[in-house]
Parts: structure tokens; C-alpha cells; sequence
């Protein structure tokens, strides 16, 4: 204490400045001396346990997420009567090498060709003035986008949307002929069509039918969020007449059948040649290309057939498109009952024309090489409800009556079908 004491007194009589440098020394000593040790922090550490699931609601609740809109397209147009399209391009300001790889792309699709008035096309274009991106609006529940890949060639893809669908009754009394009383009901021309075909085989529609007769009708309708896409099937008729019920009802195999299971579609072969040829490729929805690994589908089967080959109808219907094409070179389209569509690529010659109605096994066209090719063939499509599948596969009428197997469940359908139309 002494000694203490004798420190205190000599700081004292020390200069100002020394003693002032002498305390600020010993308060740097004491706060090393009193400051924890990293041991010292771990030790009194005290873990708490982290509810993570319930912070992970708060955080998708509370933290704003950005929603990137799209650009605006550089161009937009609704189709009119007399458009082509060299004409949409150029207004868009678009060079022909440019459309040239779109159609290209469009090989596999031919979205194109199939453009009318009321549909909607938009071009995407970067600041270098490229066309990126490509939309063919055709309904709510059908477009195709073509996009630039980074080499300038273009990809394409359908945007098919389901939707939901449902059943809608038409009847009504005959007054007049039965196209006139089912327009006044409000079936369209094509729909009528396909009833009297379905039915020809029963009923002479010009003959048979009588004033006080009754119809009625089975349709199935798409909606897009509560829209209409004006896509419509055909599901079930019945015509009453003088005591007959002269019917068809659409199975699940997509063919019509009296509801004694007859077949009353006419039946489709096959193949639309007059004789088996070799297949020199395959349909394949997911084909990948040699040489870059993008999918490139084929969507339709190729038969090796010599310039000169008849192709024939592989079913009655009615021819909707005769034209040519720069990549698919001359093709056909035929839409038959059934939602069905055929198409023939790359002919030498037509034998139809658009509207004409064309038999199973009339002649159509012969076979040929071109627009791009590397030889001479067929390539030949077959769609279902604007979808293409495997014509090799696909279940076709090839026997007039439904197979015995498939009556059980075909007579509960027609049952339920009946009684719907009923209520109707």
C-alpha cells in the first residue's frame, strides 16, 4: 500500500503531459486485461433452435415478387382478305431471306399457309431490326410461335390449349328441308354436312324427311376462361321420322356407329396408295436432328415412292387446301368426318382442286420430289382433332361392325347419350 501510495505521489509531481500519457497507458492495460477471450464468446453462446418451415411462409408472404412483362411486338396485324404473306413481312420491314427461314421452320407445322381473315400475326424484332419471335393467333386455344435461335435459324412450336368443354343440345322440328330447319337451329353448314353424310346410308334426306319430323343433336363446345373458341364436336344426332329413330353416336375410338354398333363412317385404309411401299421414315413427334440436338418432329410418315406414283384418298372428304409451298413443295389437305385431316407433301401434279369431294380410293395426286427433298417420295399426315399422330397406329374403321368386345361399353355410352338428347 505503501508503495502504492509512493507511485500515486511521484505521477503527481510528473509533467502535465507525461501524467497524462502515464493513465492513458493503464486504462489501454486494464481494457486488455478485462476484454473476453474468443473461448470466452463460444462458451456463452446459446443455441436456439430455428423454426425454418414457419419463416418460409412469412418470407413468400412478405417479399414482393417481379413479374416480368413482355415487350411489346414491333408489328401487329388481323388478317384481311388479299394479304399474303411477302406483303406482312415487308410492311413489318422484314427481309425475304429472313421469311424464308420462318417457312422453313414452319415445314413441320405449315401454320403459314393456313392463316385466314380475323386470325392475328405479330412480329418481335431486337434493336439490329431481327425478327426474333413470331405469334400466329388463330383462337384462344391455338397458336404457333416461331422463335430465332442464336445461328438465325427459327424454331416452332403449337401452343394447344384444352380448355374445358361442354355439351350442348340442338333440336328442333323439320319445316322445309333439314339443312334449312338445322341452320335455323343453329348448326353451321360444315355440321350439317357431316350429319347427312354420317346418316346417308340410313336416310334420303330430300325424300324421307316430312313436316312435324324431329332432330336432335349432341355438340360438344370448347371454352377458354368462360370464352368460346367456336371449336365444336360433334358427339350424338337422332332424327325421328314416321316412327324411325335413324341415329349415329360417336364412340371413344372417334368413329360414329349406329346404336346397333354398325359403323356408318365409311372406312379408311390404311395407307393412301393403291399398293404397299416402303417406308423410308417413320413418324416421330420427338426426332432429334443429326447434326445440332434440337428436337425437329416428323410429323408424318414417308413412303419411298417413284416420281409418278397415284396417291390416293384414303377416305371420303373434302379437299381444303391445293397449294404450293416453298419447303413442302405441292401438297393436299383433305378434311374428313370424324375430325380427321389428312395432307400429302412434295407431289408432282394435283388431280383435285379446293372444295372438290373426293371418295376413298379416288386418285389425288401423283407423288413426286418437290420442294426440299433428297429424293423422290410421299409424305403423308394424318390428324386427329388438329393433332398429328401415327397413321400406321392410329384406330381407323376397318371392320363395318364394332367388335363384340367393345359393346358392353359402347351401349352404356350410346344410353347416356340418349338421355341427354332427351332432356334437350
Amino acid at each position: 500500500m505503501d508503495k502504492l501510495q509512493t507511485l500515486v505521489g511521484k505521477a503527481q509531481n510528473l509533467p502535465t503531459l507525461h501524467r497524462k500519457l502515464l493513465l492513458a497507458s493503464v486504462f489501454i492495460v486494464a481494457a486488455a486485461l478485462l476484454w473476453p477471450t474468443p473461448q470466452e464468446f463460444a462458451s456463452q453462446r446459446i443455441p436456439v433452435a430455428l423454426d425454418i418451415e414457419a419463416l418460409i411462409p412469412q418470407v413468400a408472404n412478405h417479399t414482393p415478387v417481379e413479374i416480368s412483362e413482355p415487350v411489346a411486338p414491333t408489328f401487329e396485324r388481323i388478317i384481311e382478305q388479299g394479304d399474303t404473306l411477302s406483303q406482312l413481312f415487308e410492311i413489318a420491314g422484314i427481309g425475304q431471306q429472313t421469311m424464308y427461314k420462318v417457312l422453313e421452320a414452319d415445314l413441320n407445322v405449315l401454320a403459314l399457309d393456313t392463316l385466314s381473315p380475323g386470325n392475328r400475326i405479330r412480329f418481335w424484332q431486337d434493336e439490329k431490326q431481327k425478327l426474333t419471335k413470331l405469334e400466329l393467333y388463330f383462337n384462344p386455344a391455338y397458336q404457333v410461335v416461331f422463335s430465332r435461335f442464336d445461328d438465325g435459324s427459327y424454331e416452332v412450336n403449337e401452343v394447344n390449349i384444352e380448355g374445358i368443354w361442354q355439351n350442348r343440345i340442338i333440336s328442333g322440328d323439320i319445316n322445309g328441308s333439314f339443312y334449312l330447319s338445322a341452320q335455323r337451329s343453329g348448326l353451321t353448314a360444315a355440321q350439317i354436312q357431316t350429319i347427312e353424310t354420317l346418316l346417308s346410308s340410313k336416310l334420303n334426306f330430300s325424300r324421307d324427311l316430312r313436316a312435324g319430323d324431329q332432330f336432335s343433336v349432341l355438340m360438344n363446345d370448347q371454352f377458354i376462361e368462360g370464352v368460346s373458341t367456336g371449336a365444336s364436336k360433334l358427339e350424338a344426332v337422332r332424327i325421328e321420322t314416321r316412327g324411325r329413330n335413324i341415329s349415329a353416336f360417336q364412340n371413344v375410338d372417334g368413329n360414329f356407329y349406329d346404336d346397333k354398333g354398325q359403323g356408318l363412317a365409311s372406312a379408311f385404309q390404311r395407307i393412301p396408295l393403291e399398293r404397299q411401299y416402303r417406308l423410308s421414315s417413320h413418324f416421330n413427334p420427338t426426332r432429334k436432328h443429326p447434326v445440332t440436338g434440337r428436337t425437329s418432329p416428323h410429323n408424318g410418315t414417308d413412303f419411298a415412292t417413284p416420281t409418278g406414283t397415284r396417291v390416293v384418298a384414303p377416305g371420303d372428304g373434302v379437299v381444303s387446301m391445293v397449294t404450293n409451298h416453298r419447303f413442302a413443295g405441292k401438297y393436299i389437305v383433305i378434311e374428313h368426318d370424324n375430325n380427321v385431316r389428312t395432307r400429302y407433301l412434295h407431289m408432282s401434279k394435283f388431280l383435285v382442286r379446293k372444295g372438290q369431294r373426293v371418295k376413298r380410293g379416288q386418285v389425288i395426286g401423283l407423288s413426286g420430289s418437290t420442294g426440299r427433298v433428297t429424293g423422290p417420295h410421299l409424305h403423308y399426315e394424318f390428324h386427329v382433332n388438329g393433332r398429328p399422330v401415327n397413321p400406321m397406329k392410329v384406330s381407323i374403321i376397318e371392320a363395318s361392325v364394332l367388335p363384340k368386345k367393345q359393346m358392353n361399353a359402347f351401349k352404356q355410352l350410346v344410353k347416356t347419350k340418349q338421355m341427354m338428347m332427351d332432356l334437350g
